[in-house]
Formats: structure tokens, sequence, C-alpha cells
């Protein structure tokens, strides 16, 4: 890697860096610096994520909160405790193959960006805006403000314990809002104190699933296996149905969703050739194991009754099995929220900056800190757009129109990779997996797609309308060039501005 030692330690003013339009773009406002003046002496991000921080990405992204309060959907869908074990089993294999296929996409298109990266190569330009418009207006940001919501409110927890005196609204949004603007932060003043805060919420809330892991065996141990008995039989008041066995497979794949976000990292990542598909072979394994066991440990301590009545599963156990010291769970959902939050703002802010570099976004959202290596205004942006989802009433259905985006764009990502192999021969692919599990994966998410507009066709129809309102923004801002002068010029005046406000230049934009 090139050295930018002299650059980062210098004191980068107004007079290091020319703001001036002309340096910065070419003459429609839109073109990134990339292609006049860059240089391997300029500056661009850092590879400073290791392959432990990206098995910590990876692992801390996937864990949050569902494992921790809602593993009662696979249960009560399912019908029976032994068959919701083996979804919980399934749905990490079927995650190890779409993992498998972003390692093969990774290693081939070593660009930042993710799925908006992959689209647009196989697809085109159009394809890919739509789910960059998407996902960076309402996926990611609702998803943000949820589950910094969810923290706030195990934050406070400890405060509130009567359920007649839930904590304030105005409390839950200020905690949340708390959590958002120090993340982005953290994340605007060095990558590495980013992985760093991964790796230790990471390390936090694994410890916490092997305590529950830890109590649930002393529990079988003692002979508990009354969850076990006749495992296979259904449940009091519950029914086996292919349809519901289809739910649980879509809310067990909810709950590892997440294995993706790496790869919207991918030029940040040290020799990713190597350290992707290993962070990935090493990570989904450990989250497989962990949902495993810590689903058996619940069963081992309540009952299948016990837990189809309980809003929060892991309180519940933590109650039962812990007495006075059951804080524990709370603070560690907490931790897992945090941690939760600290991944998707990884994720959103690359996917922003990729739009931008690839003259997709406003260019000032392709800009990075001179100093600090980080893409700070696409980090400002996704804080922004995620604090304005916590004054919505009602995200979570919001976030429903969206849920088939996720897999609507994973599977075209996947389709895409297939495509190329055809389209793109001579690409090099350092790895390259039978072509069986992409074809099954993309099976597998035609199969999400369907039984969601399937269940919900209201929201799965304002949403795909919604998705389509990126049509007009894509021929507007970008199809149509010969934008009008004035605009152009306050453009050029805003940006400059803005780059001199907060330090960033272009990527690969060399210093005079």
């Amino acid at each position: 890697m090139m050295d930018l030692s002299g650059l980062q330690d210098a004191d980068v003013g107004d007079d290091d860096v020319d703001f001036s339009p002309a340096k910065n773009k070419s003459v429609d406002g839109r073109k990134m610096s990339s292609e006049n003046g860059g240089s391997s002496e300029g500056v661009k991000l850092e590879k400073t994520i290791t392959l432990l921080n990206g098995i910590t990405i990876i692992v801390g992204s996937i864990i949050g909160s569902g494992i921790f309060i809602s593993p009662v959907t696979v249960l009560s869908n399912s019908g029976s405790t032994g068959i919701s074990v083996i979804v919980w089993a399934a749905c990490g294999l079927l995650s190890l193959a779409g993992a498998l296929c972003y390692a093969e996409l990774g290693t081939s298109i070593k660009k930042s960006g993710g799925d908006f990266t992959y689209i647009k190569m196989a697809f085109g330009a159009v394809p890919g805006f739509m789910y960059l418009w998407v996902t960076m207006m309402v996926s990611l940001p609702c998803q943000q403000a949820i589950v910094s919501l969810t923290f706030a409110d195990y934050v406070s927890l400890p405060f509130f314990t009567e359920k007649e005196c839930p904590p304030p609204a105005e409390l839950r949004g200020m905690l949340a809002a708390f959590c958002m603007v120090t993340l982005t932060l953290i994340n605007g003043i060095s990558v590495r104190w980013a992985t760093r805060v991964q790796d230790v919420f990471t390390l936090g809330k694994v410890l916490a699933l092997i305590l529950i892991i830890i109590m649930g065996m002393i529990e079988l141990a003692k002979g508990t296996t009354s969850s076990f008995e006749n495992s296979f039989n259904t449940v009091a008041g519950l029914s086996m149905s292919a349809s519901g066995m289809a739910q649980a497979m879509y809310g067990g794949l909810f709950a590892y969703g997440g294995w993706n976000f790496l790869n919207f990292l991918t030029e940040e990542l040290q020799n990713p050739i190597r350290n992707l598909p290993l962070a990935i072979l090493i990570g989904l394994p450990i989250v497989t194991i962990i949902y495993v066991l810590a689903n058996i440990s619940y069963l081992a301590v309540l009952s299948p009754q016990e837990m189809l009545i309980s809003d929060a599963v892991a309180l519940a156990f933590g109650e039962k099995t812990l007495g006075v010291a059951s804080v524990i769970i709370p603070i560690s959902v907490a931790m897992s929220t945090f941690g939760g939050v600290n991944g998707l703002l990884l994720a959103s802010s690359r996917l922003n900056f990729s739009g931008a570099r690839d003259d997709n976004l406003p260019q000032m959202l392709g800009m990075i800190h001179v100093q600090q290596r980080t893409p700070l205004p696409a980090l400002m942006f996704t804080c922004l757009v995620s604090l304005m989802y916590l004054f919505v009433s009602d995200i979570g259905q919001l976030l429903n129109y969206f849920s088939f985006v996720t897999w609507t764009s994973i599977g075209i990502s996947i389709s895409g990779m297939v495509y190329m192999r055809w389209s793109e021969p001579d690409l090099d692919r350092p790895i390259k997996i039978p072509c069986i599990l992409p074809v099954l994966f993309v099976f597998v998410c035609v199969f999400l797609v369907v039984f969601g507009a399937i269940g919900q066709p209201v929201d799965t129809l304002i949403g795909f309308a919604i998705s389509l309102s990126g049509i007009p923004i894509y021929f507007i801002g970008i199809y149509w060039e010969n934008k009008p002068a004035w605009m152009l010029n306050f453009i050029d005046s805003t940006t400059v501005l803005l780059q001199k406000t907060l330090l960033v230049v272009p990527q690969n934009l060399k210093q005079d």
C-alpha cells in the first residue's frame, strides 16, 4: 500500500488543497476527480480492516436484537420445538450459501458498494440506481432508526421496570439519537476506531449468548428436557403447514440478515481475496452455532408455552435463571444493538460513498476527509436521514414496505453473478463457487419475495411504487446532463463551500 503518512500528519488547510470546481470535477458538475488528477499519491480510503475486523463486522452485523427477543416467530410458525431448531440451522446454511456467492462477487469486483456495485455492473445504471435510491433513502435508514430505538428501550429498561410506566417517547428518541450521533462521530474520526467498537461490542454480545448457552446446558445436564420430549410433535395450540414453514424460514433468515455488509467495505479490507471469503467462512458458522445452541438453551429453561407468551424471550430466560443478575440481559441487548447500529452505519455510508463516486449521487457524498481518511459527508448524510425517521410514528410498518428490497437486491446481485459468467468470461475470479449454489439461492430469494408479496400485497405494492419513484430522479439528476448554467454554478459553489467547511476532497485528489 502507498505511503500516506506525510499527508496524514500534515496540517491541511484551504491553501494546501485546491477546492476549485475545475480541479474537482468536469464541466457538467458531476464527474469525479478520480478520472482527472487521480494519482497513487492522492487521498483515498485506507485498507485498515483486518481479517478479525471482517469477522466481527459479519458477526456483529448479523447478531442484533432478534436472537434475544424474537425466536417466538420461528417456533410459532414451525409448529414444534424440533423443527424450529432445524429451521435455525437450515437458515444458517442458506445464509452461508448466499455469503459464498458474495465471496465470489467481492473478490471478482474489488470495489466497495455491495449490491449497488454488482447490480450496476451486471445490469446497467438504471437498476443500480433504483436499488441505491430505495436502500439509501428508506431501507437502511429505517433499520438504523429501529435498531437505535431498540437500543434506547433496553438502555432505559433498568430504570423503567414497570410495564405500566414505559420510558417516555422523548427519552427514547434522545437516546436513539445519541447512539447514532456518537457512532457517526467515531466513524468520522477513524475507521480503526469504528472497527474497534465493532470488535468490542461483538465480543460483548457473543459472551452474553455464551452465558445463555451455558445456563441452558446446565439445565439440560440436570435433566430438564421436557421441551424436547416428542420434539417433533405439534405444540398444543400450534399447527404445521407449508405456509407456516415458509413464514418460519422467513423469520429465521431475517435474523441472519447482515452477512453481506462486509462487501460494502471491500476496498478498505486488507487482502480481500483472502480475507473476504475467510471472514465469511469463519463468521457465518460461528453465528449459526450460537443461534442453534441459544434456541436449544431457551427451550431447556422455558417451555414452548412460556416462550410463545413472552414478548422478550431472553428477558424471560434471564429472570428464570439469573434472578437479580438478570439485568445482564437488557445490558447485553443494548450492547448488541449498539454494535448493530455501527455495522449498519459502516455499510450504509459506504453505499452512499460508492454511489456518489460512480456519479449516481451528489459528488459531495463521495469525498474523503483529508486527514482522517474517512467518508465523512456520506456518514453525516446517513446519520441525518436516519435521525429523520425517529420522528415517524410507525417506522415498523414503513420498513415492511421495503422488506422485499433486501431479498430482491440479493437475488438480482447473485443472478448478475451467474449472468456475468457468460457476459464477462475473462473477468478475474479468484474464487469460483459451484453454479448450483447461486441457482439455489436465487430460487430462495424468489420464494421469499413472492411469499412476502402474497402475505402483504398492499405493503409490497406501496414499496414497489416508491422504488419506481427512483426512475424520474435518475433521469433528472443523472441522465439530464445539459443542465442550466445557473444550476451548475450553484452546485459548484455549494460543493466548494462544503468542502472547505468539512475539509474533504474527492478520492485520489492529488495535493498541489
